[in-house]
């Protein structure tokens, strides 16, 4: 076995659990020693996805309030966290390259675990609410980076962990008061580990880009606000979690100045 093969064969896996199993299986297997050699497979554009939920533009996402808010939420951060297990195995099969060091992909693989075991405990938890991921429409914005970033591994680096995931840091503590206030103590344990291990896929798409792009002969700092003017259709806004953004290593250097230029 391959890693960038089974990192495919987990992009082609449509049924939601099943995607979530096969990526700790995987991950498994590549740290025991089952998996030991990268391959050269590629991944799809786009990966496998399930019938449900419906996708719609940002802008036609409803809102809603009370018992029904909170089930919603949690689905809106479940449909980020099934996007994110696929995000990290595309950026192992999508980028394998022998230039990278073993740690890359080990760092990579812990990603895709870690995004998998979020669903899978966003999942019971919403079943609590007798839900089911699907049962709410979402929306694509996420594959849709992926897709705009799909030929530079700095690129997605940039965008993937630095902009998208580095953007949970920031509303994810408003979150969980928001839920501690409900009295939904179930889910303010769950997001508190999402949010501290986060920290840590933060960390490591900046660890990476900084290592690639020195690699190349790149100022980090100058490349990453670069590729974000580039990629990025949204624009970078306050408040930020500093307090998480620099246990990540990624402290205000790097972001503040795409504030101050829109």
């Amino acid at each position: 076995m391959y890693l960038t093969q089974s990192a495919c064969t987990i992009l082609q896996t449509a049924l939601p659990s099943a995607k979530a199993a096969l990526s700790g299986e995987i991950a498994a297997a590549w740290r025991n020693g089952t998996i030991t050699k990268i391959g050269d497979s590629r991944p799809p554009m786009r990966p496998m996805r399930p019938a449900k939920p419906v996708l719609l533009p940002p802008q036609q996402m409803q809102r809603r309030r009370g018992a029904a808010g909170r089930a919603a939420l949690l689905h809106a951060i479940a449909h980020i966290e099934f996007n994110a297990i696929d995000l990290a195995w595309d950026m192992i099969a999508r980028f394998a390259d022998p230039a990278l060091p073993r740690a890359f992909y080990d760092d990579w693989v812990r990603v895709g675990d870690e995004e998998a075991k979020h669903f899978l405990m966003l999942s019971k938890r919403m079943e609590a609410f007798g839900l089911h991921y699907g049962d709410f429409p979402a929306h694509d914005g996420l594959w849709q980076a992926a897709q705009e970033t799909a030929d530079d591994v700095l690129s997605r680096l940039a965008i993937a962990p630095l902009v998208l995931e580095a953007r949970g840091l920031d509303v994810t503590p408003a979150i969980i008061d928001r839920l501690t206030q409900a009295g939904d103590s179930e889910s303010v344990a769950i997001l508190s580990i999402i949010l501290k291990e986060e920290v840590g896929h933060v960390s490591i798409g900046r660890r990476w880009f900084t290592h690639i792009a020195t690699s190349r002969g790149q100022d980090p700092l100058t490349i990453f606000q670069t590729l974000v003017r580039r990629h990025y259709r949204g624009r970078l806004k306050p408040p930020f979690n500093k307090l998480s953004r620099d246990a990540a290593g990624f402290h205000a250097d790097w972001y503040e100045p795409l504030v101050a230029q829109g």
